[in-house]
């Protein structure tokens, strides 16, 4: 039996969250499917931090395969003062020609991350639905999927939030740019059975 990890005031001190997200915002939902991701992140920055946040967006293009991931931006955010800190984080639309044709519409995951010295602390997953505006194009799609006619919802009150402990003292060379601890991801396998419950 395994028990309880120790750590000495100092360790402790370092692995302890200096940045706490408070508030994320989906803004601009529901939109076009080609239409920009628009979030509002308000966080709290307990501690002073020397170095810039990294956010980034992901696109989860197929459950099937990780390759069909797109990064639809990535940003630094800094210098950070100590506080509340507030700014809006806007991705393009992910590339249709990227994804799958029976994964253009659907049930798919975006995924929002903050990193810091390469090493990621947090990931908000959001559940995406992508549909057709009209009831009689839904009932009846036709076989190549119109984009232009296709609306894109995020279930924004349902996120999934994962936290991970990190060193906010080491430096990126120290922690090779890695991004932080592997966590159980969301669980795209589940999409089917969401259907029903975002349409």
């Amino acid at each position: 039996i395994v028990g309880p990890q120790l750590y000495s005031e100092t360790s402790l001190q370092s692995i302890m969250a200096c940045v706490s997200v408070t508030n994320v915002d989906v803004l601009n939902n529901p939109c076009d499917f080609s239409d920009e991701f628009r979030f509002e992140i308000t966080f709290e920055c307990v501690s002073p931090i020397e170095h810039d946040l990294e956010w980034s967006l992901v696109y989860v293009g197929s459950a099937e395969s990780e390759e069909l991931d797109q990064q639809l931006d990535s940003i630094c955010v800094g210098p950070v003062p100590v506080g509340t800190n507030k700014f809006i984080f806007s991705a393009p639309g992910p590339d249709p020609s990227q994804i799958p044709v029976k994964d253009l519409l659907g049930v798919t995951v975006v995924l929002l991350t903050c990193a810091y010295q390469g090493q990621q602390f947090l990931r908000v997953g959001y559940y995406v639905n992508n549909e057709y505006a009209t009831e009689q194009m839904r009932e009846d799609p036709p076989a190549q999927p119109v984009l232009s006619e296709i609306r894109r919802s995020i279930l924004a009150d349902k996120p999934r939030v994962t936290l991970f402990p990190i060193d906010w003292n080491a430096t990126e060379e120290e922690t090779g740019g890695l991004i932080g601890f592997v966590d159980d991801p969301m669980d795209t396998n589940t999409m089917d059975s969401l259907d029903a419950m975002v349409m």
